[in-house]
């Protein structure tokens, strides 16, 4: 969880160098704009969280949680360096964004889901459901503002690659 705290601050940093897409927040339900981003920030408290978690050792959830995690984690990595290099004024739609169009949102969900099989918390996999829920809302505010930054290029994109790894397109 330290390294995912990590990435985050390296994330907004580079995002804030980057000028990424920003929220408009004029068309958008306060609502809907209130709980995507608190939905990003209950990670914190779960960060805290997990560093007081056991791990169940020397069980099969264990080894099956770890190979998950670790997953997760590598591929976490590989979204982050692919966002990280790509020049700024270019959309991201390499590496694994060719396969979706969110995978930063999908690798994280993956790596918490494994740290929550890890230590056997409900607790961990309920903030992990409710990061998910908040990250299909905002992942639809990002398209709406992608799309408002990139155009055609990237409705073409939306076109060619499903949302989430796994769900094919319609």
């Amino acid at each position: 969880m330290v390294y995912l705290f990590l990435s985050f601050i390296v994330f907004t940093y580079i995002t804030t160098k980057k000028k990424s897409p920003s929220l408009e927040e004029g068309h958008l339900s306060k609502i809907r704009i209130l709980f995507a981003n608190s939905s990003k920030l209950i990670l914190i408290p779960a960060i805290i969280y997990s560093i007081f978690l056991p791990m169940k050792l020397e069980t099969a959830w264990f080894y099956i949680g770890l190979s998950i995690t670790f997953i997760g984690l590598i591929t976490y990595t590989i979204v982050l360096i692919n966002w990280a290099t790509t020049p700024v004024d270019y959309q991201v739609s390499k590496g694994l964004y060719r396969f979706s169009r969110h995978p930063m949102y999908v690798t994280m969900f993956i790596y918490l889901l494994g740290l929550s099989i890890v230590t056997a918390s409900w607790i961990l996999l309920l903030v992990t459901l409710i990061f998910i829920i908040g990250c299909v809302l905002f992942a639809n505010i990002e398209e709406e503002n992608c799309l408002n930054k990139y155009g055609n290029s990237y409705r073409e994109y939306m076109n060619k690659t499903p949302q989430w790894i796994g769900i094919p397109k319609s």
